[in-house]
């Protein structure tokens, strides 16, 4: 019987991190890097900021499940900074110098959310569907990206750096764009239809990611459930990965009428007519 591949995941605790080594761990064998205890696998505590105090958790690990980050206070600079960059540039550099032969990256759906300020994709968004045309377009991963958020702005700078890393140090870095990723895995408000991401489809894809050819350098996966309101085109992993969606947020019927105060940042305005380009 082969070793099973030593998985880090950083963010263990976290709603994803826990779904992972859970439902997996039958397949790899799973380590944790997290501020807080975590229950159920062996984990390093650690702050992500320190470079020096972070780097004995890589040691002999083969793959690093990136998921620590801060997803709060979008609009926050210090904060998305300190963790979201400076920590992404430290797992990195810890894997790097810890031989480590992938990195698969936590990235966000967010890092397209602009695009909600277009029409119809505010549209599908605020669960307007009566101004909707009878078909969009879906948004690739080879459009531009284009953040709401500091939270997306800083994902989009994680992916970057993840490319360099692999150019430069001949890395396998993978970024998946996450879509929603809920507690009870049930959508419960209209904003949260198109990207819905249900929990065995996150589980699925992220096992896809670390078990991946490993002529596989760099990738980014839109990565949201097989939804009817969607709009990040998520063929690619379909076809790449062999990725199948089974979830879907119109499984669900809820009472909630959406609108753009679901869509909009604070102090974010639509500039624009709903329904019309």
């Amino acid at each position: 019987m082969s070793e099973k591949i030593k998985v880090l995941i950083t963010g263990a605790s976290g709603l994803i991190g826990g779904l992972v080594w859970r439902n997996l761990g039958d397949k790899y064998e799973f380590r944790g890097l997290n501020r807080s205890e975590v229950d159920g696998i062996p984990n390093t505590q650690a702050d992500i900021r320190d470079l020096d105090a972070i780097m004995p958790a890589f040691d002999g690990v083969d793959m690093v499940l990136h998921l620590a980050n801060h997803t709060t206070d979008v609009i926050d600079w210090d904060k998305h900074f300190n963790v979201g960059i400076l920590g992404t540039r430290n797992v990195y550099e810890a894997s790097r110098l810890n031989g480590v032969k992938r990195i698969v990256l936590g990235s966000t759906g967010d890092t397209m959310t602009g695009y909600e300020m277009e029409y119809p994709y505010g549209e599908l968004a605020a669960g307007e569907y009566e101004l909707l045309p009878n078909s969009w377009d879906l948004i690739d991963e080879n459009e531009p990206t284009r953040p709401k958020s500091l939270y997306g702005a800083c994902k989009i700078f994680c992916e970057a750096l993840g490319h360099f890393y692999s150019d430069r140090y001949n890395m396998s870095v993978i970024c998946i764009r996450l879509g929603g990723v809920l507690p009870k895995d049930i959508p419960t408000m209209r904003r949260q239809y198109p990207g819905y991401l249900s929990h065995s489809d996150c589980i699925q894809m992220v096992d896809l990611c670390l078990s991946a050819p490993e002529s596989m350098k760099f990738d980014v996966f839109h990565t949201s459930s097989d939804n009817k309101h969607s709009w990040r085109d998520n063929s690619h992993a379909k076809k790449i990965l062999g990725w199948r969606p089974t979830g879907s947020a119109d499984k669900y019927e809820i009472e909630d009428p959406g609108g753009w105060h679901q869509v909009l940042e604070e102090g974010q305005d639509l500039r624009r007519q709903p329904g019309k380009p």
